[in-house]
């Protein structure tokens, strides 16, 4: 079986799923696996153009970005036009694929799902393409007639879906898939006394990178002056500047118990000692606190799939959400001391089990290419 992964690195969600799944196929299959970023495959310049956009939108326009993904997702000449963009530069894809001769084509990234709907329609790919949905919102741009199935987030989404016109038989609510390690429980007490933290003290973990240095700075400020007994575990990512910034506050604040952290990647071992992670809500990000029964109060949603992931958080009871101009310090600090609600949310993570996700999606990668080497 020879798998090819397509996906894109507008954030880093969608590079996160399709390596949690190449990861999952090398570790416990003898399946061949490629894992293809795909606007890399197709040119320096499209993939500079549509990453730097991205993060520029994303980070200095949010409301811009979220009209235009508002929009995009209506039926109309302007989300149209996305999918025919893309279909523009599949056969500067297509060498890659006819290279590798895929048995199936998974992909985490709309643009690699249209482009290879694409070449299907023109009948140059006749392998089986799996599209995986990486947020907690549909969103037409990820909707291509030659998709034989869709893994997504959950349940809540295959209403949505079918109103995109997708048959209710491709929509499989496995979960976004996540590495195997947030699923595997460790013990809290001992995560934060190796971390010289009181394992009787309630600990939030603030996954800080994409913050604004002034929001996220002042938001420990406040939680410093509040009455509540916490210790908080920051990790900053890349962000240099909000490390050293960070790393100030803290010397010049010491009322609350703090452990500061540039970059890891055992982001698992800080969800697994936290009862609260503060974050903003990107869709690997939040299936991988839920993974771990990590609650979360979600800040700073970029409009668009960010608040689609919390308003399913939300309607599920899995997170508190906090405006920008909200009361960040009394809404976490009632929280916990209301001990019991904080509880209730860690229990309704637990309940929202996706952890065969991966598993599930390659028995379905088996039946769909076995039904196709009936037909052929």
């Amino acid at each position: 079986m020879k798998v090819m992964l397509l996906t894109a690195a507008t954030g880093g969600g969608h590079i996160r799923a399709a390596n949690a799944v190449e990861e999952y196929i090398r570790e416990n299959t003898g399946w061949d696996v490629r894992n293809v970023d795909c606007l890399k495959a197709v040119g320096r310049l499209l993939d500079k153009t549509v990453c730097d956009s991205y993060l520029f939108m994303a980070k200095k326009a949010p409301m811009l970005f979220g009209r235009l993904y508002k929009r995009t997702n209506k039926l109309d000449r302007l989300s149209s036009l996305v999918p025919k963009l893309s279909g523009l530069f599949s056969n500067l894809l297509y060498p890659t694929l006819e290279s590798y001769q895929p048995d199936v084509i998974v992909t985490t990234h709309p643009f690699a799902t249209e482009m290879v709907a694409a070449l299907k329609s023109d009948g140059l790919v006749a392998a089986p393409l799996i599209c995986i949905i990486t947020d907690y919102g549909a969103h037409r741009a990820y909707i291509a007639k030659e998709a034989d199935a869709y893994v997504v987030a959950s349940e809540d989404m295959a209403p949505e879906l079918m109103e995109f016109g997708v048959p209710k038989d491709k929509i499989y609510p496995f979960g976004i898939p996540v590495h195997g390690v947030f699923f595997d429980k460790q013990d809290q007490g001992m995560l934060l006394r190796q971390l010289d933290l009181d394992p009787n003290l309630p600990t939030l973990l603030f996954m800080a990178g994409s913050f604004g240095v002034s929001n996220i700075i002042k938001l420990y400020r406040d939680l410093a002056e509040t009455q509540v007994n916490m210790q908080i575990i920051v990790i900053t990512g890349r962000n240099q500047k909000l490390f050293e910034a960070f790393e100030k506050e803290i010397k010049g604040n010491p009322s609350i118990p703090t452990r500061l952290f540039y970059f890891t990647d055992e982001v698992e071992k800080y969800m697994h000692a936290a009862d609260l992670l503060v974050t903003k809500p990107g869709g690997l990000t939040v299936s991988e606190a839920l993974a771990c029964n990590l609650p979360m109060a979600v800040f700073d949603a970029i409009p668009g799939q960010e608040e689609d992931n919390a308003n399913f958080l939300k309607t599920h009871d899995m997170c508190v959400r906090i405006e920008k101009d909200g009361n960040f310090a009394g809404e976490i600090s009632n929280l916990l001391r209301e001990k019991e609600h904080l509880r209730a949310m860690r229990e309704n993570c637990a309940g929202f089990d996706k952890s065969q996700s991966i598993p599930n999606m390659l028995s379905l990668i088996s039946q769909l290419v076995e039904k196709r080497e009936k037909r052929a």
